[in-house]
């Protein structure tokens, strides 16, 4: 057998060397364009987006009570243009010159949703600054079809005594859950939402509150661990 030797010219490594680090100073020395950020207008090809919000019967005190503290981070934080129309009972709010982001409009509207849905509105200003908060509403009866004392029993165990597992579950999970006659409204991270869920479910499929405890106290724990 015979042994082929491969020898690497010393000029030929350095050459390439050269040229390498020429190429990296040519590349360094042209400046980059640097291109303004589009607003919310100009991404939307110059119109104007508009979004309404309804306001139910239920909420319209809450509404008129908390008006500035809704109105504030839409118009100072969002730079929206926003009002409440009498007529349709419904929060109009559109973009502006002035509104930079352009998915501004998409959080207001999550935002001003959440607090008709039943939701504080220190709990519901977290859509604003957090990209990875969401909503999720589901009816009692999609999960089980009950109707009548049956309906009433799965409410008040979702509910627990003075709203003790509501809390329960709010807590262990760290989300919001607002109990709106047969409808759950659920506000937090998708892992989060996921379990509160699961908790909610097992509730109405009839498991007792001792059991989804424990199962909250599992889960907290490992919350805890993780973060």
């Amino acid at each position: 057998m015979s042994s082929e030797t491969t020898t690497i010219d010393a000029s030929v490594v350095q050459s390439r060397i050269s040229i390498s680090t020429s190429l990296a100073k040519n590349n360094e020395s042209e400046e980059q364009p640097i291109f303004p950020k589009l607003s919310a207008i100009e991404a939307g090809g110059g119109r104007i987006e508009y979004r309404r919000v309804r306001c139910p019967p239920h909420r319209y005190t809450p509404l008129r009570e908390n008006w500035e503290q809704i109105l504030t981070p839409l118009v100072e934080y969002l730079k929206l243009q926003v009002r409440f129309n009498t007529k349709t009972r419904s929060v109009d709010m559109k973009t502006s010159t002035h509104t930079i982001d352009s998915g501004a409009l998409q959080k207001a509207a999550d935002f001003v949703s959440a607090f008709m849905m039943g939701f504080e509105v220190q709990d519901a200003v977290a859509l604003l600054r957090l990209d990875d908060l969401y909503l999720e509403s589901f009816q009692v009866t999609d999960v089980k079809l009950l109707r009548g004392d049956h309906l009433s029993r799965a409410i008040g165990r979702i509910a627990g005594q003075d709203g003790k597992t509501r809390f329960a579950i709010e807590n262990a999970t760290r989300t919001r859950v607002i109990i709106a006659d047969s409808k759950i409204h659920l506000l937090g991270s998708y892992a989060n939402i996921r379990v509160a869920r699961n908790a909610i479910c097992d509730l109405i499929l009839g498991s007792p509150p001792g059991k989804v405890y424990n199962n909250m106290r599992n889960v907290a724990k490992r919350m805890n661990e993780r973060y």
